[in-house]
């Protein structure tokens, strides 16, 4: 939500990272290709390396796994569903519009300011996991959600959603438009709230792509999908990252990548969507909106695709969550610059 369209703000960082939005940002220097300036504090200096040669890092226990577990359970009450019971995962539902429907299918949860959501956006090791990918200390943390996605069947069959040959696929997608003359940086990040299994379904990726993502660029057409990679997928394998509950999955928007349908007879997958930018502390708009948000129990507004729940909202549920302190800063409650 630029305040004035086209204007760059500045993050309070020694790096200068320039953005309109907080979701994508310039900068003079790639982050597959920068040299640290800040100790590494989460990630082992392989770990970093693997990052910016394929394109995302997976943080062990980033937080406890009781903790996962508890937002697990949480993402099940909300939603008024029971883990016990597979036929309430399919019960219907009022839907206001067709994204309603499609986010239904997907498994999103529109839940953003529960403490327990809170809890893992101001943990120090989550903190420290992306202040390691950004060599930047001056952060905020995207007001995102849960997902909790059952078997892909009945009402969450993939197929009720009408198949499209350009631009975004579930499947597999860029976050940012790969035939831009200067790329834009952009990261994002899962926390597993329970155990993967290959046919659960859930995150996957392309690192191959990633990695050769430059001469693989040179040799498409001129009039190629920004959005969408055509890829052989025997050259350029699509993985799926295993992960445990409380694991934080970060990833490169230049990284294509996408989730995975749930094929399985009664397993489920969860996480929470969380990330980190450097902060636009400038951006006085965007800045209110977000404390705005916390305060209220609001539905964010930094994306079109955030909907609030339809039978009941979270702000109608519970109490605006206590930060700490580093959490007021994540926010933008408070200033990095003191």
């Amino acid at each position: 939500m630029p305040a004035q369209p086209g204007y760059l703000y500045r993050a309070p960082s020694p790096t200068p990272y320039f953005s309109h939005d907080g979701e994508s940002y310039l900068a003079q220097t790639q982050l597959r290709d920068i040299e640290k300036s800040h100790k590494l504090r989460v990630l082992s200096d392989a770990d970093f390396a693997f990052w910016q040669k394929y394109g995302y890092v997976v943080v062990k226990e980033a937080i406890p796994r009781e903790s996962a577990l508890r937002l697990l359970d949480f993402a099940w009450e909300f939603q008024g569903l029971d883990p016990e019971r597979p036929d309430t995962w399919y019960e219907e539902r009022p839907f206001r519009t067709d994204l309603d429907r499609e986010l239904h299918v997907y498994g999103f949860v529109e839940a953003y300011h529960h403490q327990l959501i809170w809890d893992s956006r101001q943990s120090r090791r989550v903190y420290d996991a992306f202040v390691d990918v950004w060599d930047c200390e001056e952060l905020w943390v995207t007001l995102d959600r849960l997902n909790l996605n059952p078997p892909n069947v009945k009402n969450r069959d993939r197929a009720l959603i009408a198949p499209t040959d350009k631009g975004f696929d579930i499947e597999l997608h860029w976050d940012v438009d790969t035939t831009l003359g200067v790329l834009p940086q952009r990261v994002q990040g899962i926390i597993a709230l329970n155990d993967t299994r290959p046919d659960h379904g859930g995150f996957q990726c392309s690192p191959e792509l990633f990695h050769r993502f430059e001469p693989w660029k040179v040799a498409q057409p001129a009039d190629r999908d920004p959005i969408r990679p055509d890829v052989d997928r025997a050259e350029f394998p699509v993985v799926r990252p295993e992960l445990a509950a409380g694991d934080l999955l970060i990833w490169n928007g230049l990284l294509a990548h996408g989730v995975a349908r749930n094929t399985s007879e009664d397993g489920v997958r969860s996480v929470q969507y969380l990330s980190m930018m450097p902060a636009l502390e400038s951006h006085e708009e965007l800045r209110r909106s977000r404390i705005a948000s916390w305060r209220d129990l609001s539905t964010p507004d930094w994306n079109g695709t955030l909907v609030g729940d339809a039978v009941k909202h979270e702000s109608l549920r519970y109490d605006t969550a206590t930060l700490n302190d580093l959490g007021k800063k994540l926010l933008g409650l408070e200033s990095w610059r003191g």
